[in-house]
């Protein structure tokens, strides 16, 4: 008779999602999610091999609840700059909407595990410029690290603050449009004859 499996796949990735925000990616640990679950540590290894394929589980299950799955359809009045600050909202909210979102998605891309539709959401915002295929991958690159590397220090300093672990007034508005903007006119300048009304 073979064993039953008490918890699915699905099952583990919502436990880890809620015992990610609740103490943190640091404290996202199998010996916790087994005991949050009513299972021992080696349970879990019956839907994913380790920790790491695990982690790219939850960081594929924050996005698609963020960002609905598929790249969102440009809407057909913003031009295409327009259409790449939207995308890169999109993938920030969705980042912020869980504690240690951007660190886990950063992580989970440089482990090559996941986190793929945060890329192919700007990807798919950029290629709306008419761009070459080349410069539309090094382009949805760059600003995918300014989302991730902002939105990571931003999700840092609020946890900081919020635990008492630093002082001093919350931080002003943050500069996120401003700074994707500056992407997006160097990719402007890179490409004259990209279309501006796209």
């Amino acid at each position: 008779m073979g064993v039953r499996v008490r918890n699915s796949r699905d099952d583990v990735v919502a436990r880890a999602l809620a015992v990610l925000d609740a103490y943190g990616l640091g404290d996202l640990t199998m010996r916790r999610l087994g005991a949050e679950l009513g299972v021992r540590p080696s349970a879990l290894y019956h839907h994913f091999p380790d920790k790491q394929t695990l982690l790219g589980a939850v960081a594929d299950e924050v996005l698609a609840r963020g960002l609905g799955g598929a790249p969102a359809t440009p809407p057909g009045d913003l031009p295409w700059d327009g259409v790449v600050l939207e995308a890169c909202r999109r993938v920030r909210d969705a980042l912020l909407a869980y504690r240690d979102g951007a660190e886990l998605v950063a992580t989970v891309r440089a482990f090559g595990l996941g986190g793929a539709a945060a890329l192919e959401e700007v990807a798919a915002a950029v290629a709306t410029g008419g761009f070459d295929d080349d410069l539309v991958a090094t382009a949805s690159r760059a600003l995918l690290h300014l989302v991730l590397g902002h939105t990571g220090e931003e999700q840092t300093h609020l946890q900081a603050q919020s635990v008492g672990a630093i002082g001093g007034e919350p931080r002003p508005d943050s500069d996120f449009d401003a700074a994707v903007g500056l992407l997006v006119a160097g990719l402007r300048a890179t490409t004259p004859g990209a279309r501006a009304d796209a």
